[in-house]
């Protein structure tokens, strides 16, 4: 029976799928995700400490050396940085809210204040002034 058992074990160790649900990670794919999360930062012009801050879960040094390996490929190919079209909801949550009363500028301008159109003058009062 032992031996039925230590042969099942022998042959499942060398199942990535066994190993991953088990919780134990290749570092291989740790390294080639955390490159992959540093490039697409530097693609999309996130700065290093924002891709730090928005992917914890990520080697830092892996990171690290996929924004570097981007930036030097958009430098060499002259490639500008593209902006993501849709909003990322873990950005806007890490961001903090600025207290009320912080900024007086903020609360003078209202967010539909800039959509509504500019209110006209009469023609009667328009030819009165001349």
């Amino acid at each position: 029976m032992r031996a039925i058992l230590i042969a099942a074990l022998t042959l499942l160790a060398g199942c990535d799928q066994v190993q991953h649900r088990m919780g134990f990670l290749d570092p291989a794919q740790v390294e080639a995700d955390g490159k992959a999360v540093g490039g697409a930062c530097r693609n999309a012009g996130r700065g290093l400490e924002d891709c730090f801050h928005l992917n914890p879960e990520a080697s830092k040094s892996a990171v690290f050396a996929g924004w570097k390996e981007m930036s030097e490929y958009m430098t060499k190919n002259k490639l500008q940085i593209q902006i993501p079209t849709v909003p990322d909801a873990s950005l806007t949550e890490a961001v903090p809210k600025a207290k009320k009363g912080d900024d007086e500028e903020a609360d003078a301008v209202k967010p539909g204040d800039a959509k509504k159109p500019a209110a006209k003058k009469k023609k009667s009062e328009s030819d009165a002034g001349t």
